[in-house]
C-alpha cells in the first residue's frame, strides 16, 4: 500500500467511457486524460514548510486535479498519481 507523507495524496485515474453523439464509444487513449480521480489514500498534512495543511480529502472521494500536477507512479500493476492536496481543485459529488 502507497502511504502518502505530509500534505500528499494518492490518486487513480477514473477510467470513465464517453460516447459521442454517433453513439461511438471512446475510452482510455482514443481520448484526452480523464481528470476525474479516485482518493485512494492521505498524508496527515500538519505543518509543510512553516504552514499548517489541513487534509480535507479522504479515501473514497472523487476529485478534480489540476490537468499537469502531481507524479505518476506504479505500483504492483496499477498507476497512481500523488499530489499535493493544494492541487486538488474539487471534490465531486
Amino acid at each position: 500500500m502507497l502511504k502518502p507523507l505530509n500534505d500528499r495524496v494518492v490518486l487513480k485515474m477514473v477510467e470513465a467511457e464517453e460516447t459521442t453523439s454517433s453513439g461511438i464509444i471512446l475510452t482510455g487513449s482514443a481520448k484526452e486524460k480523464p481528470e476525474i480521480a479516485e482518493v485512494i489514500a492521505v498524508g496527515p498534512g500538519g505543518t509543510v514548510d512553516g504552514k499548517t495543511v489541513e487534509m480535507n480529502v479522504k479515501p473514497g472521494d472523487k476529485v478534480i486535479t489540476s490537468k499537469y500536477s502531481g507524479t505518476e507512479v506504479k505500483y504492483q500493476g496499477s498507476e497512481y498519481v500523488i499530489v499535493k492536496v493544494g492541487d486538488i481543485l474539487a471534490i465531486v459529488d
